[in-house]
């Protein structure tokens, strides 16, 4: 697949509208709607996920080997770090127990010790709990034909969620995967599955479709309308066809550091909250008010995580990629 600039672009303002959410939350501040990036990502995961597959065709096992090599390491790291500093005691607010630390690298979803909520040591994996849930559903459908997988899909998603909203279990796992966050990944591939058969709405609703979405989310953090997958969901699905409408046109054009931000976003996104803690904490040592202890904190956030997408993500994409270009050397001698 072709790169998509817009996705990319999306990708970014996401990452950043969670850093900007932490950066402020952790100064005193507030810019909820920030959260609204985790939306956006997995509206966007379910497109990715689902054009990726209907292009390549990868049988399930490649899929669910790929998805690993992507998202595993790089977690598993931030996650040792976070339970090293917190047994070096450098949080001290941080409770770990064994089965805390075991489900944080297994993406099992659990209660955190520490303050009672429902995510791991690195507290923004959460999210990767409802992705790495949504890869195995999405490769189980992969053994299926062509055309009975997204139909299999929307059944399995739509049950679950109405699972959850009628009988709304306590456990943290069945709590988690009956969400209607989940429904976000079904839009998602919805919308890749108009895509790939060229059915998207016409380049000229493009940007109205973005402005809409943004002035929707304005209204969400405004809190004219909820915070919640009930109005996050469809504004999220908005914003990326408005995208694709102008993507297919190609009137989306390349910029070089939106693109580079899009494609650090993971890293971004898992490293940011480590940097944005000691920034906040070297503010208050140095006195800093709150206003530039916010700005810092952000390009804290946003510079660890540029740094370790260079220093940590590529070499290990580039390693698994040397890897498996070996593999298919050896398998055709």
């Amino acid at each position: 697949m072709n790169k998509l600039y817009g996705i990319q672009y999306l990708r970014a303002v996401a990452a950043l509208g969670v850093v900007v959410f932490h950066a402020a939350e952790r100064s005193g501040g507030h810019f909820t709607i920030g959260a609204a990036g985790v939306d956006v990502f997995f509206v966007v995961s379910g497109f990715i996920m689902w054009v990726l597959a209907e292009v390549r065709q990868p049988s399930p096992t490649a899929f669910l080997r790929e998805r690993v090599e992507r998202i595993v390491p790089l977690y598993w790291i931030a996650t040792a770090v976070m339970v090293a500093g917190g047994l070096a005691g450098l949080f001290p607010k941080m409770k770990l127990t064994a089965f805390h630390v075991f489900g944080s690298f297994a993406f099992i979803p659990h209660v955190s010790p520490s303050d009672g909520g429902t995510w791991p040591v690195l507290v923004q994996g959460w999210t990767l709990n409802y992705e790495m849930f949504f890869y195995i559903l999405f490769a189980a459908v992969l053994f299926l034909p062509a055309a009975r997988r997204f139909p299999a899909l929307a059944l399995l998603f739509g049950t679950l969620v109405a699972i959850g909203l009628v009988v709304q279990p306590d456990g943290a796992v069945l709590r988690t995967y009956t969400s209607p966050l989940m429904a976000e990944f079904l839009i998602g591939a919805a919308i890749g599955k108009l895509w790939l058969a060229n059915r998207m709405p016409p380049a000229a609703l493009g940007v109205p479709l973005i402005v809409a979405s943004a002035a929707g989310f304005a209204l969400v953090g405004f809190g004219y309308l909820p915070f919640g997958p009930a109005a996050l969901a469809p504004l999220s699905g908005m914003l990326l066809v408005g995208f694709l409408c102008l993507e297919k046109a190609g009137r989306v054009r390349h910029m070089r550091v939106p693109t580079y931000l899009g494609d650090a976003s993971y890293s971004i996104y898992l490293w940011h909250t480590i940097a944005i803690s000691v920034a906040v904490k070297a503010s208050g040592m140095t006195g800093l008010s709150a206003l530039p202890a916010f700005v810092l904190s952000i390009g804290a956030g946003t510079v660890a995580g540029l740094v370790c997408h260079e220093l940590l993500e590529k070499p290990i994409a580039a390693w698994f990629k040397a890897r498996r270009h070996r593999a298919r050397v050896r398998y055709a001698g």
